[in-house]
């Protein structure tokens, strides 16, 4: 299907190659439920749920019941790309006054109860269930039920940052004990076992989202983020929904890319592939002037989207605008492809962000591109008594400038890192690939240099994966950018000579740019190619 020669960067992994479905995930265990699921009967959608639970139990550092998802669902009978945003909303007693009170005026700290928004991830399993699933949800959460309740060997990675959430986060909250062995966290191939998120999880397989939103769950939840500080309410967990929602895209060379609408920062990778339409694009994916051109293009993007991207209820962005042609080319005029421009400025168009991703192909072709996660690592860090998952802290997205489209109000949901992605062939509406890279302001970024590397290289999904990365820092127009060992040092000098604020990462460093999955289809013989990120402990796995 594809070239498989990498000769720049070369992970030992092989492209995974099955027929009648595939998972790939960040942790073997993880994929290898959901894979139980597919080979029991059911579809992409009751197996990425069945992942997704199982990666809370497997990898709680990143991803959890305590955070939010989204979810990208292409329907091979239809031919047509669904997307939920399972993200919850800031409680309705928060407010600047609130805030003011307490002593924050300019930012929240990033691990204070008042980040905790309301977690929608419950809501999302059980809304793409209900809508796309198959199969029972007490056969969906049973794989991962018997992890938290037997235990299981942490993997490596997970291990390691496991570690870390316990230093920053875990030690601090009174039940972050509940995620911890004597008070330290498990090492790698130590078996940990979670019983207590085991009974959440069965609560779920029986009673849906009522337990969570409306009962003994629930009561967990709010009696433990107040005696923390925070305003979260029985109110606001009750009134809480996902959203079905049009997905937002845009055509590269004949394939479409499908992101998630704002309030998730999908647009960036939009934006930025639009604006690299304008160019002819270098072959040498890693030579100086290709990566200019990307780094440059996503500075332009950023600047636009950590601006535009809002909830929509509140501060609906000019999507139409954003994305049309003319705009791309209005903007791609600010690129000086002889040096670095780290001073781009939000455009204005004319009217006319650690997390989990995971993606299912299933064997009639349907494709599930699954996100979860609790933001940073363990998120809060704080444990609600007997559920043994972590809240996250996703409202440290929020603007307090009042006059940010992002700015903190009660009920809103805030600026989103977490993004799914889903492709398909633009001349008959077929699956090309469901992809993800995971992590923060990583996540567009991946999602660009993995789609170029897929389309304009040709590569297969386990060499896209490979190639090395580069990653603007925090998400901002004029930040630092990170360039990873495999890109020739020579290229590096260059850039940083053209005006680039780089630094090389390398070891455990590696982890800003992202954890990527990708399953493509064939569209004549329905082939499934799948790769999973030589960055994580995961796998694709298929049958």
């Amino acid at each position: 299907m594809h070239s498989e020669l990498n000769p720049r960067y070369i992970s030992r992994r092989s492209t995974v190659y099955a027929a009648r479905g595939m998972v790939a995930t960040s942790q073997p265990l993880a994929a290898q439920a959901g894979l139980l699921i597919l080979m029991q009967g059911g579809n992409a959608a009751d197996a990425a749920v069945a992942t997704a639970a199982a990666l809370n139990v497997t990898e709680p550092c990143s991803t959890g019941l305590g955070g939010d998802c989204f979810m990208l669902f292409y329907d091979a009978a239809t031919r047509s790309v669904s997307a939920l945003n399972g993200s919850g909303r800031a409680p309705q007693s928060l407010n600047f006054d609130a805030l003011a009170a307490d002593g924050f005026v300019k930012e929240l700290p990033p691990f204070h109860a008042h980040t905790v928004t309301v977690p929608g991830a419950c809501a999302g399993w059980v809304d793409t269930v209900e809508r796309f699933g198959s199969l029972p949800l007490s056969d969906i959460l049973a794989p991962a039920i018997r992890l938290a309740q037997e235990g299981f060997p942490v993997a490596p990675l997970t291990a390691y940052f496991w570690g870390r959430g316990a230093e920053r986060q875990l030690g601090n909250s009174a039940g972050g004990q509940e995620l911890l062995i004597n008070g330290r966290a498990p090492g790698a191939g130590e078996v940990f076992s979670n019983p207590t998120l085991g009974k959440v999880l069965q609560s779920i397989a029986e009673t849906g989202k009522e337990d969570f939103y409306r009962g003994w769950i629930a009561e967990a939840i709010v009696s433990t983020v107040q005696d923390h500080g925070g305003l979260m309410s029985l109110d606001d967990l009750a009134h809480h929904t996902s959203t079905w929602e049009e997905p937002i895209s845009t055509i590269y060379d004949g394939v479409r890319l499908y992101e998630c609408p704002p309030n998730g920062q999908g647009l960036t990778a939009l934006l930025a592939l639009n604006i690299l339409s304008q160019f002819d694009l270098p072959e040498n994916p890693l030579s100086v002037e290709r990566l200019h051109l990307v780094i440059e293009a996503l500075r332009l993007a950023f600047a636009d989207t950590r601006w535009f991207v809002a909830d929509p209820v509140h501060n609906p962005a000019p999507l139409d605008e954003l994305l049309s042609a003319a705009y791309a080319a209005e903007r791609a005029k600010l690129i000086n492809r002889e040096q670095a421009t780290i001073d781009q400025i939000t455009g204005v168009p004319v009217a006319g962000s650690d997390t989990v991703y995971l993606t299912v192909v299933d064997g009639e072709g349907n494709a599930c591109s699954f996100i979860n996660s609790n933001y940073m690592g363990f998120g809060t860090g704080i444990v609600p008594s007997g559920t043994g998952f972590s809240l996250q802290n996703r409202g440290h997205g929020f603007s307090l400038n009042p006059n940010h489209p992002n700015a903190l109000t009660p009920g809103k949901r805030p600026y989103h890192t977490i993004i799914p992605a889903m492709a398909t062939r633009e001349s008959d509406g077929s699956l090309f690939a469901s992809f993800g890279v995971m992590g923060g302001f990583m996540q567009p970024q991946g999602h660009l240099q993995v789609l170029l590397s897929l389309v304009a290289d040709g590569l297969s999904p386990q060499d896209a994966l490979d190639q090395p990365r580069v990653c603007i820092e925090d998400g901002r127009a004029g930040g630092r950018t990170a360039l990873e060992e495999g890109i020739p040092v020579a290229v590096m000098a260059q850039l940083a000579a053209m005006g680039h604020p780089v630094r090389p990462a390398s070891g455990q460093s590696r982890a800003i740019f992202g954890r990527g999955q990708i399953i493509l289809r064939d569209p004549v013989s329905g082939v499934l190619a799948g790769g999973s990120d030589p960055r994580a402990d995961g796998l694709a796995i298929g049958f």
